[in-house]
């Protein structure tokens, strides 16, 4: 079997047994397939056999080397994760006999923080769109879901009519890996999504909430361009992507009193480690609700 048909076969076990989310299924594709042609063309390895008999894992770290001279740390080692992940698979269906990726060390990955805006920063930006025309109520509507929710970009595009009730106050979103999640929004988004579905009457429940100005669904990288769109907008001028909002959302939940555990649940996020690097609290804030909370400062206030 050739490398790449094993690559596509791969692809649809993600798609079909995963749920994996067509933005997963492009990464794994470009990186397999950079890997495969790297193979192809330096050591002429194209099928499987070949690359159970001929290579080592000295190989592939050489091919990691080389990705580090021109790519972020992270992009090697999402790289790496994907070509393990395919190993593995190929050895499961006994195509392969040995995974020679086992004894390569992941590296650190960078943590850098993502951008994400103060609460008077965010109240601006959501205000940005202009209400009297109709594609500024869908705007306003969208941010109000975007950072009202802590939605991802693709699970605000994603949602139908019917996955929202207004009257209750709840949005029903599928994430990652087909997990179905209950998320909760306030009055500002109830108000928000009324005015907007004033201008969409009558729309059936598979209808797309999120529409462009033909009606059709918006893509992830509409939002980002209505986004920065409105950024240029407000007086702070500031970047900021969709998932920043997510990120804003998390963040001031948390210093408003949250618990990580609920942010957890909203966010959809499996592991609570992954919640707390959405989280971004400055000393400052951290200082005033220590002191401010701790039984020791209180009790000392009296």
């Amino acid at each position: 079997m050739l490398i790449q048909e094993a690559i596509a076969s791969y692809l649809e076990y993600l798609r079909v047994q995963k749920a994996s989310s067509p933005h997963t299924l492009r990464a794994y594709e470009v990186d397999l397939t950079h890997w495969a042609e790297s193979l192809s063309n330096i050591q002429g390895i194209q099928d499987l056999r070949s690359l159970g008999n001929r290579i080592e894992s000295v190989d592939l770290r050489s091919y990691l080397a080389q990705l580090h001279e021109n790519h972020q740390r992270s992009s090697v080692c999402r790289r790496l994760s994907a070509i393990r992940s395919f190993l593995k698979f190929l050895r499961n269906r006994r195509w392969i006999q040995r995974d020679f990726s086992i004894l390569i060390p992941t590296p650190h990955a960078q943590r850098d923080l993502p951008r994400f805006f103060k609460i008077e920063e965010m109240r601006e930006l959501v205000e940005a769109p202009d209400l009297q025309t109709r594609l500024g109520r869908r705007d306003r509507a969208l941010f109000e879901i975007l950072y009202g929710c802590g939605l991802r970009v693709s699970e605000a595009v994603g949602l139908n009519r019917a996955d929202v009730d207004l009257k209750q106050g709840w949005v029903k979103v599928m994430g990652k890996g087909s997990q179905e999640r209950m998320v909760p929004f306030g009055d500002p988004a109830r108000k928000a999504l009324e005015n907007y579905f004033e201008d969409f009457p009558d729309r059936v429940p598979d209808a797309p909430v999120f529409v462009n100005f033909t009606g059709n669904r918006l893509s992830s990288r509409s939002v980002a361009r209505i986004l920065n769109k409105h950024l240029l907008r407000i007086a702070s001028a500031k970047t900021l992507s969709p998932h920043g909002m997510r990120h804003s959302f998390a963040t001031h939940l948390l210093v408003a009193g949250a618990d990580l555990r609920t942010i957890q649940e909203m966010l959809g996020h499996v592991s609570l480690s992954t919640t707390q690097r959405y989280t971004h609290v400055d000393l400052g804030t951290l200082l005033d609700h220590y002191q401010g909370s701790h039984p020791l400062n209180r009790s000392r206030k009296r």
